[in-house]
């Protein structure tokens, strides 16, 4: 009887040749989609690399002024007082009013240990007001030559791009209580996670929102375990995403609404992984593009003019702009038929990638 070869030697009636494939109608997405590594699961490793970066290598921590650390951890959420959760208020109230004595103790003795005259009651001094130089009478004389004119008042800003304040979120909560099944696995290559359960298991509509929530965390061990966690439940989540959508809208929009760049970009990472996790997830996105779009419509071309120079944040992944359009891209190709005028409604700026 006759043996059939292996599938390279048979014969083909296509009229194209063996070696020819015809092209993908999704070429352009998919050329997208390995150009930019939208489906990169170190996203979160990468966010660590770049944090030690910017602040031991560009900025060393002994050259590194407390100015700046202010500055940031003024618009982030206040953490727990020790590692077993916050004081009590009676305790906080003894310590406020210790801390406003004048360096003497309750026994009338001073901080430094030597005996002092203790006093039963101090009487009240009086306070007198005190006058700045040269605002009397005194020695004034006239003069007819003119002063300078008060400089004018500057316009307010808007601050539509000032970051605002960063909610608490319920994944710190819900980590330091024990609540989530994630540790984190030390490697040489990097930090992974480690899940106690297998992903696919799990209830999504309980940990998927809790996960997208952290997303807004900028400290660690809470930001690398939400990054990396959200990427790893899309990836194996599958038909499950798609009954989580309303449920997500919010903490994605609480993520963007606080106008940080780092976090903006974080999400937008996120919601390009979101869309290609399903193929109804984009059509399901679309009744929610009045919650997403907005503030996505003040950063498209948040873009610095550096000239002929290297812009090394498109090699990281990080200029706001160019993943906004590749946002943008995604969701109205995977968007279906009322996408592309939805996103046009809000961002009037933008051209179809598909139309055109």
């Amino acid at each position: 009887p006759h043996k059939k070869g292996p599938p390279s030697t048979q014969l083909s009636h296509s009229p194209f040749p063996l070696h020819f494939q015809p092209p993908s109608p999704n070429l352009h997405l998919n050329k997208m989609t390995s150009l930019h590594n939208i489906n990169n699961t170190g996203t979160a490793s990468s966010l660590l690399l770049e944090d030690y970066v910017r602040t031991h290598i560009a900025c060393p921590p002994h050259k590194k002024g407390k100015a700046g650390r202010k500055n940031n951890a003024k618009y982030l959420p206040k953490s727990h007082d020790s590692p077993f959760g916050d004081f009590p208020p009676e305790y906080k109230k003894n310590l406020r009013s210790s801390q406003n004595l004048t360096g003497r103790g309750a026994n009338g003795l001073s901080m430094t240990g030597r005996s002092a005259s203790p006093t039963k009651s101090s009487s009240p001094t009086k306070v007198v007001p005190r006058t700045h130089k040269r605002s009397g009478n005194g020695g004034a004389s006239s003069s007819l030559l003119k002063g300078k004119k008060p400089p004018k008042a500057k316009a307010p800003k808007g601050g539509a791009f000032k970051k605002r304040q960063i909610p608490p979120t319920q994944f710190r909560r819900f980590y330091d209580r024990g609540d989530l099944p994630i540790a984190v696995e030390h490697k040489g290559t990097g930090n992974e996670i480690t899940w106690k359960v297998d992903e696919k298991r799990l209830d999504y509509h309980h940990y998927l929102p809790i996960f997208f929530d952290g997303l807004r965390e900028k400290e660690e061990p809470y930001r690398f375990l939400a990054v990396e966690g959200t990427f790893n439940l899309l990836q194996a989540g599958g038909a499950k995403i798609v009954n989580c959508i309303p449920q997500l809208i919010i903490p994605i929009k609480t993520a963007l609404n606080t106008r940080d760049p780092e976090i903006i970009c974080t999400m937008l990472k996120v919601i390009q992984q979101l869309v290609l996790s399903n193929e109804l997830v984009g059509e399901a996105l679309v009744p929610y593009y009045r919650q997403i779009l907005p503030v996505l419509n003040l950063f498209k071309n948040f873009n610095s003019n550096t000239g002929d120079s290297i812009e090394y944040s498109q090699r990281k992944r990080l200029n706001i702009g160019d993943l906004i359009e590749e946002t943008l891209q995604l969701l109205e190709i995977h968007g279906g038929e009322d996408a592309f005028i939805n996103i046009k409604y809000i961002i009037p700026l933008y051209n179809s990638v598909v139309l055109s």
